[in-house]
């Protein structure tokens, strides 16, 4: 049997409905969702007003909810870490049922789901949003060297290291920086560079870029999966001095060097004075473990439903899922929509109508004052919004990014209010048609 600690500490919200199953350490709901991140509370927001209070839960571990997108700029200085982050209590809508647990095995087959606390959650639909985790444990060194605050090595995909990524920023006097991408997919692939650009405009300033030299590494044979914005990040890189290596993939840290094994098997070691590695990445051992949903780790949906392919009552978003799209915020504006009317669609039996085209979004600051902002669908056809090249480095970019995107984030796209900027894009189109450049 469960504590009363246990309960007063797990059930937040709605403790009454809790004590109705406690005997049997069982929940039931109509809609569970499982990872409070940006997807999963999106999606609250989305179908708590047509439920009651007894008809949906929520299962996350963490008391804090963080805006991702954030850790570049701190990382860079330009935010301060209170900004990135607020109690995950205030973002939910007040009646939903948040258990505070995590899970540790789904059983979709019997519509279920079991917690690390013990409890069985039963469900007639569910939504997966558990999203990716950093795996350090795959580079050796790397754990160890980023929780070093005498190494210079960091990441500004974490909450944990990103304010360490501006404290090392700050301390470099000159030498070797070395920027890393993974060979795993990840989220937000173009923060990678992001926080190597706006490095380079700040070591500009302080006039230590002369004793530098700067080296982007990546297994991939490209800046970026879209030829047209990898084309103006080539330029951009080239315009900065900084050397490419195709085709590498980290698989040490130490504190000097980095290892790095070549598409041909070699070794190749770099030395660094500054170091900023972006982790491989994979969904969480609870869905990884699970075949029934899973393939290849990743949450094995339709790509334009969003639907499970074998489990019709079944959901993803973010991150975890398989579809062919960029993992970030933006793609998950239109995919929240998709999931809501798709899902309450198949709860009465209707055909599932809405559809998921692919898109995703990029905001890839180049500097302190610039960026680009690469859009884009399935199959990399571009989808930019505004009436102009978005490929080219404009001053809007980082307006954006500072000011718009964190007050878009917090206050629609979280509440389900924001399905992107599809139907500001059929407003301008005729005109941005006009003035695009592949």
């Amino acid at each position: 049997m469960l504590n009363s600690s246990f309960i007063h500490k797990q059930l937040i919200t709605t403790k009454n409905i809790f004590r109705c199953y406690t005997c049997r350490n069982e929940l039931r709901c109509k809609v569970l969702v499982v990872g409070a991140g940006t997807g999963g509370c999106s999606v609250v927001w989305r179908l708590h007003k047509n439920l009651s209070d007894k008809d949906i839960i929520i299962i996350e571990p963490s008391a804090v909810h963080y805006y991702q997108p954030l850790f570049t700029l701190i990382g860079a200085g330009i935010k301060k870490f209170p900004q990135c982050h607020k109690p995950l209590q205030s973002i939910l809508p007040s009646k939903v049922m948040w258990l505070k647990d995590q899970v540790d095995e789904f059983d979709p087959c019997n519509n279920a789901v079991f917690t690390h606390c013990g409890l069985r959650v039963r469900y007639d639909m569910l939504v997966i949003g558990v999203g990716l985790k950093n795996d350090y444990d795959k580079i050796p060194g790397l754990s160890r060297y980023l929780k070093d605050p005498l190494v210079q090595v960091s990441t500004i995909y974490s909450s944990q290291f990103c304010t360490k990524c501006w404290c090392n920023i700050q301390r470099f006097g000159g030498g070797h920086a070395l920027f890393t991408f993974p060979k795993e997919v990840g989220k937000c692939s173009g923060a990678a560079q992001k926080i190597m650009y706006l490095a380079h405009d700040y070591w500009k300033k302080k006039k230590i870029i002369k004793n530098s030299s700067i080296t982007y590494t990546t297994p991939k044979d490209t800046l970026f999966g879209i030829p047209k914005y990898a084309k103006a990040l080539t330029q951009v890189a080239e315009s900065r001095g900084i050397a490419v290596n195709y085709k590498l993939e980290l698989k040490e840290v130490t504190p000097r060097n980095a290892v790095f094994i070549g598409n041909g098997g070699q070794t190749v070691i770099l030395p660094y004075t500054f170091m900023h590695v972006t982790p491989p990445m994979s969904p969480p051992a609870c869905l990884t473990k699970c075949t029934e949903l899973a393939s290849e780790g990743f949450l094995e949906v339709d790509k334009h439903t969003l639907q499970h392919k074998r489990y019709s009552n079944v959901f993803g978003i973010g991150d975890c899922i398989n579809t062919p799209s960029s993992k970030t915020a933006a793609a998950v504006a239109n995919q929240s929509n998709v999931v809501a009317q798709n899902l309450w669609n198949s709860m009465y039996g209707k055909p599932l109508i809405a559809k998921y085209d692919g898109y995703g979004a990029c905001p890839i600051l180049t500097s302190y004052k610039r960026g680009i902002i690469a859009e884009f669908k399935y199959d990399g056809k571009i989808a930019e919004t505004l009436p102009f090249n978005q490929a080219k480095e404009r001053r809007i970019c980082f307006y954006l990014q500072n000011n718009v995107f964190p007050y878009l984030y917090w206050n629609r796209l979280l509440k389900g209010k924001w399905n992107g900027p599809g139907t500001i894009r059929k407003i301008i189109n005729p005109f941005a048609k006009q003035t695009r450049r592949k």
